[in-house]
């Protein structure tokens, strides 16, 4: 919508859509989905199943059936497929662990004028922290979206000839799965934070490439990056570091790849202009509620990035992807 089309009621609705999305984490939070994917039930007796005020319950489920999720029969409650489908745990497509991220990064975005005015984090990097279950909705949240996204990334880079992969700050491993499935003559190398482990060896495991895949933990700023690869993926890291960092991370990433090795990045890119798309230009500012120095980058800084790290050729390729995502290829000299 552009600025001139806007109305009172577009700006209110706006200010107030955050109640969608608190009854949305809400009900994935409380796990409401999961039983009624199941079987439709009242909420009486989800409620005593549940050990839930039923008041409450009852007050929820009427409002995540007025917007579209669950189903009302009389008085029993059921999931839609689509429901059923992402947001019951029981379903492998489940996406509530990001939708439980989102919910962990609200307290952060709440402050946002604390933020702005400062210049500085409100909040502690959810990728870092020792909450456990905090922990669990980032990784495995970076597993939902990867699994969205991979397919439509992944068989169109050729990767041909390539046969060791550097997944750096892979999370629970997904794309490294998804190349190493899409390339049978690739094996790859997951490198992130220890905690990050149990995540990473349970979704290899899961897919069976526990003997083409591998765990190895450090920390990419303060260590060193271990053994020598053909291609380097970089999926959402650049963003949590300034430029400084930036620096860091390609310098060391340069430094693992072979002569002729293919270095790419994926990121929310932001025009030059920096202010368009939407989403990279709002996810800048979910960097600055919870990093030192990380923002969203435009394509002309990331290849200025690639080039001062010594990579050449570097260029965005034509791929379509959601949210203002790309990815921006380069070389390794030599």
């Amino acid at each position: 919508m552009e600025k001139n089309e806007w109305t009172p009621a577009d700006l209110l609705q706006l200010s107030g859509s955050y109640w969608n999305t608190c009854a949305l984490h809400a009900g994935v939070k409380l796990d409401l989905f999961t039983p009624l994917a199941e079987e439709a039930l009242s909420a009486s007796v989800l409620a005593a199943r549940l050990a839930y005020a039923e008041r409450g319950l009852a007050m929820l489920l009427n409002a995540l059936t007025a917007m579209g999720l669950l189903e009302k029969d009389g008085e029993r409650y059921g999931a839609t497929p689509f429901a059923a489908r992402f947001l019951a745990r029981s379903s492998p497509d489940y996406l509530g662990h990001i939708i439980l991220h989102h919910h962990n990064l609200m307290a952060g975005w709440n402050r946002l004028d604390e933020a702005v005015r400062s210049g500085g984090p409100v909040r502690g990097q959810l990728s870092r922290t020792d909450d456990a279950a905090a922990r669990e909705s980032f990784e495995m949240g970076m597993f939902n979206l990867a699994m969205l996204v991979a397919p439509r990334i992944v068989p169109r880079i050729d990767l041909s000839g390539r046969r060791r992969l550097l997944d750096l700050g892979g999370g629970p491993g997904t794309y490294a799965i998804h190349f190493c499935r899409h390339n049978p003559g690739l094996t790859a190398v997951v490198y992130d934070l220890p905690s990050t482990r149990p995540f990473a060896e349970k979704t290899i495991a899961r897919f069976g490439l526990m003997d083409r895949i591998e765990f190895r933990d450090g920390d990419f700023i303060t260590g060193d990056i271990e053994g020598r690869y053909d291609v380097a993926w970089l999926s959402q890291i650049l963003h949590a570091e300034g430029p400084e960092g930036c620096a860091v991370i390609l310098g060391k990433t340069a430094a693992a790849l072979e002569p002729g090795g293919m270095l790419l990045v994926q990121e929310f890119i932001l025009d030059d202009t920096k202010n368009a798309p939407l989403f990279p230009a709002l996810f800048s500012l979910n960097m600055l509620v919870g990093t030192e120095a990380g923002r969203s980058y435009s394509e002309g800084e990331l290849v200025a990035m690639l080039e001062q790290a010594g990579f050449e050729n570097a260029r965005r390729l034509p791929l379509d992807l959601p949210n203002g995502a790309g990815v921006v290829a380069a070389t390794a000299p030599g």
